[in-house]
């Protein structure tokens, strides 16, 4: 069990309270309070950034007055009473104590006063970022936090400017009705983020969720079931933070039931393997980057082979290197690391979105990381691998910063099937080990002005019922109302091509072709999949090969029928993730992270 009334403690959580013990014993607030490494949760108020906090002892000139008593000899002459016979009076030397004032300058300790460093920038510029701290100050009865902004130390900030005990959660969570669903909804899945009181990342486990409906309930392991249709008010609650959403289970049973009648169009494709993903490129990403590092030149493959015979068929060459990290060194758990490792990206005419998953992540079950948005026009190719670093002067890293937005950490699935719209961006967050089960489909939508999922659905596609269901590994977002996936039908040896629609919370799923062929013979995984809107066609990556597929959707092109091939040779880089925006067609490689652009593509 994994809920309960009291939730459980973080650890972040129960180093912060015995953090607060310790200030509280203690006088000496000049030096800085460690913690665990957390993510910290930007406000809606902005506070001043300062590069640094120091408790100084102040020295003051004080000058005072003191009487002192101090004695003299005088030779002073006395008269004496009696007269010498010459008639002169005779005098003496007499001693005589007198007293004056003595004023005396001196230096003294008065008190000890705060001096903030230089001023830097405004919380409110980092309101998108991936933020972190393990160390705060204590000025006045307030915290400073020392913060990380998407890797790169910074300085301090007053803890006012974070989300103090807030949650936030997906207002609106609509599920298909799915009687053959063993598993259910993740409640936890409706989660951006819960803030403990310091605003610091609340582990989702430690939320406690309930579950308001006449109709469903909520498992001990906090999931809610779809196979009755039904409506429930979910509330989260961590401490003084609270939020609820609303769960609908869609009433049609039937919704979502389909049939696979498309025949297939044959292909003369002799035997092609590629290696396997054990045997890629084994580069990890980083926690750190120094000039060493940073890759400073482009990278350009030919491709190698292709269907026609014609090597120079394509090329791809780079536009852009990812940041190494945007989190900061020792980020141990997957809720503070954005890793570098992409695993799926989508263009929308200069906005770029990319989903991040630490290796190794994408084939678990409830596999989850960040998204990361980049606003293309301000990219500069190599630089931006330095952000996580100080190697960019602080007014150029600031001006990166306020072009990149980083999602909570939420659910992506496999990672590659993403896609977006001018607002939106959307993730079909399947489980890529499922083995094609009958277990419902979560399309997760995301506000691209916040990075924050605001949408929630789950649809499913069954050829005539359950015992042939299809799970879409990879997918593409046509419009708001429009995915085309792909499924492949290992038993049958084909790709099939499915377009499915929603109207208002319910899908629909019709096959809109296939193609009679594995298209590679060893059984290699698919790493990308999109429909290119200007040609017509889909792309299909595995490893090192790009297929180039008909996709018939504008009359433009025959259905299903292979158009051409190519093989790159990259240094056994996997492709990770396909893009097309209008004519244009982008691929990512891992180790290091880069985006290219194929050209030629159209030979």
């Amino acid at each position: 069990m994994r809920r309960f009334a009291l939730g459980m403690m973080t650890s972040a959580a129960l180093m912060a309270g015995l953090a607060s013990q310790v200030q509280a014993s203690s006088k000496d607030y000049s030096k800085s309070t460690k913690t665990d490494l957390v993510t910290k949760i930007m406000g809606n108020k902005s506070y001043q950034v300062y590069s640094s906090l120091k408790l100084e002892e102040v020295t003051k000139k004080v000058k005072t007055k003191t009487k002192e008593k101090k004695k003299y000899t005088v030779k002073k002459k006395v008269a004496v009473k009696k007269k010498s016979k010459k008639g002169k009076t005779k005098y003496k030397t007499v001693k005589q104590v007198k007293y004056k004032w003595v004023t005396k300058t001196a230096y003294k300790n008065v008190k000890k006063k705060w001096k903030f460093g230089k001023k830097l920038t405004v919380s409110a510029d980092f309101r998108y970022a991936h933020v972190q701290s393990k160390s705060y100050k204590v000025k006045d009865g307030k915290r400073y936090y020392y913060i990380y902004v998407n890797g790169r130390p910074v300085g301090y900030v007053n803890e006012k400017a974070f989300a103090l005990s807030k949650a936030n959660v997906v207002s609106q969570v609509s599920l298909v009705n799915n009687p053959s669903d063993s598993v259910g909804f993740n409640a936890e899945d409706a989660i951006n983020y819960v803030t403990d009181q310091h605003g610091s990342l609340v582990d989702n486990d430690s939320v406690e969720i309930s579950c308001k409906s006449a109709e469903l309930n909520i498992s001990d392991t906090g999931y809610v079931s779809s196979r009755k249709a039904g409506t429930a008010v979910l509330t989260f609650k961590y401490g003084k933070a609270k939020a609820t959403s609303k769960l609908t289970v869609r009433g049609d049973a039937k919704e979502g039931i389909s049939s696979a009648d498309v025949t297939p169009v044959k292909t003369d494709l002799p035997e092609i393997t590629t290696w396997s993903a054990r045997d890629g490129a084994r580069l990890s990403s980083s926690s750190t980057i120094t000039s060493k590092d940073a890759v400073s030149s482009s990278h350009k493959y030919w491709a190698t082979k292709t269907m026609s015979g014609n090597a120079k068929g394509a090329d791809i060459e780079t536009i852009f290197y990812h940041p190494a990290v945007l989190s900061a060194p020792g980020s141990s758990n997957l809720e503070a690391k954005v890793s570098s490792a992409v695993q799926g990206i989508d263009f929308y005419d200069n906005d770029l979105v990319t989903s991040n998953l630490d290796l190794g992540q994408a084939d678990n079950w409830e596999a989850r990381g960040h998204m990361v948005y980049y606003n293309m026009r301000k990219v500069k190719k190599y630089n931006w691998q330095l952000i996580p670093s100080k190697m960019l002067s602080f007014n150029t890293w600031l001006s990166y910063i306020k072009n990149i937005k980083v999602s909570p950490y939420m659910k992506l699935g496999h990672g590659q099937s993403v896609g977006s719209t001018k607002k939106y961006v959307y993730v079909l967050a399947n489980w890529n080990r499922s083995n094609n089960w009958s277990n419902s489909q979560e399309l997760i939508r995301v506000k691209k002005s916040t990075m924050e999922i605001d949408k929630i659905w789950t649809f499913k596609v069954w050829n005539g019922s359950a015992k042939n269901p299809r799970i879409f590994l990879n997918a593409d977002v046509i419009d708001d109302n429009t995915l085309l996936a792909l499924f492949h039908n290992a038993y049958k040896h084909r790709y099939e091509y499915w377009k499915i629609s929603r109207s208002g919370d319910s899908f629909k799923a019709k096959e809109v072709g296939a193609t009679g062929s594995d298209l590679i013979s060893n059984s290699a995984e698919v790493q990308g999949f999109v429909w290119n809107s200007a040609y017509d066609v889909y792309y299909i990556a595995f490893n090192d090969y790009l297929f180039k597929i008909g996709a018939g959707l504008d009359g433009k092109t025959d259905a299903g029928k292979l158009l051409n091939y190519y093989k790159f040779d990259t240094g056994r880089r996997e492709f990770e993730g396909l893009s097309s925006y209008g004519p244009e067609l982008y691929l990512n490689l891992n180790h290091p992270t880069e985006t290219l652009k194929v050209n030629h593509i159209t030979k």
